[in-house]
């Protein structure tokens, strides 16, 4: 087996309480550096277990080192800080959240590796395949789309996504030097770029969203075009996950085609646990080389997905796509921040073992 595989996961998971307490004491200057770094060390080796345990054979560190999915990638460079974002987040019940976003105040530059240490630790803590997450290029930019970046430091966003992919594809040979075979790209904007309301935003604040998804699809085709060799690079397809509020509405169907149909993708891993990511149907368009990991069972409810009913939707899915290209996961990682979702640590493992429990019905 090669990743992605028939039982995946997203990535992030809830950071115990201990770890969450570690995190506000170091910002508050009650802890050092070294302190904080054997809190996560220590979580991390149990949380490794974890996923062992229930039978994964993809294995992350929980991003237990990050404060939220993106915010190592930001540390990482020089030329940006944190700005207020352009959109919220909302629930089913119209609470809304604000939340923070990268601008860029300079031309940026890589410092230092921004996952490499991430994953040599991983790496000596698991048997298994570590894979390690990163955000997807659009992340740098869609958050303040028409003021993403300080007037006059890059000629337009081409000029800027070209120096950022280049930056991708250092930090990517790095990882593959190190031994890392699993790498997987984080990407809400083209998932939002469905969403008929989103689209009106994006137009009313002046841009076009048809130019927006040319400009993130192409930046992921040129980080494939110079992955290493060995590396599978698999996508998610998220629509935003913050303390179980999301950030849009929508089928694939407007970018299926393009994005699904043209990227050169070992995986991708497709939100579907409720109605707001539309049918199956999209899915069509993925090229036959690309596997596709169905985010069935939800990270933002401790409700426990029905086996029977989650086994059926793989088989709909299958129309589409042939059964031995399909796995299952959970549709987004379970802390996208260090505050995660409204779940608990053993609601988490039974979804983990949910998952691995229908990837051995199904493909067994």
């Amino acid at each position: 087996m090669t990743p992605p595989f028939r039982a995946d996961h997203i990535g992030s998971l809830l950071r115990p309480a201990a770890l969450r307490t570690t995190f506000r004491q170091h910002a508050d200057g009650q802890l050092d550096d070294e302190s904080l770094r054997a809190a996560q060390d220590a979580a991390i080796r149990d949380v490794v277990a974890l996923q062992e345990q229930v039978g994964l054979e993809s294995i992350t560190d929980g991003e237990f080192r990050r404060a939220s999915y993106w915010h190592a990638f930001v540390d990482a460079l020089d030329g940006m800080v944190i700005r207020p974002a352009s959109f919220e987040f909302r629930d089913d019940a119209g609470d809304k959240m604000a939340f923070t976003a990268p601008y860029v105040e300079s031309r940026i530059v890589r410092k230092h590796s921004i996952a490499g240490e991430e994953f040599a630790f991983l790496a000596g803590a698991t048997t298994k395949t570590p894979k390690l997450t990163m955000p997807a290029p659009s992340t740098m930019h869609f958050w303040r789309f028409t003021d993403a970046m300080e007037p006059g430091v890059y000629d337009g966003p081409e000029e800027f996504f070209a120096e950022l992919c280049a930056i991708y594809v250092e930090e990517l040979e790095e990882l593959a030097g190190r031994g890392a075979t699993y790498v997987q790209l984080d990407e809400v904007a083209l998932a939002m770029l469905c969403d008929p309301k989103v689209q009106d935003s994006v137009r009313q604040q002046g841009a076009d969203p048809g130019a927006l998804t040319d400009l993130y699809v192409d930046a992921v085709a040129t980080i494939l075009d110079n992955r290493p060799a060995g590396l599978a690079i698999a996508m998610h397809m998220c629509r935003g996950n913050y303390k179980a509020h999301w950030l849009s509405s929508g089928g694939y169907e407007p970018l299926a085609e393009r994005t699904f149909g043209s990227l050169a993708l070992d995986g991708l891993l497709v939100e579907f646990d409720t109605e707001r990511a539309g049918d199956f149907a999209p899915l069509r368009f993925v090229r036959p080389e690309t596997t596709v990991v169905l985010g069935l069972v939800s990270s933002k409810t401790p409700d426990l997905e029905d086996t029977d009913t989650l086994v059926r939707r793989i088989e709909e899915a299958s129309v589409h796509v042939p059964l031995e290209r399909l796995g299952i996961s959970p549709q987004c990682g379970f802390a996208s921040t260090i505050g995660g979702n409204p779940l608990s640590e053993d609601d988490e493992k039974a979804k983990l073992s949910l998952v691995v429990e229908v990837a051995g019905r199904v493909w067994t």
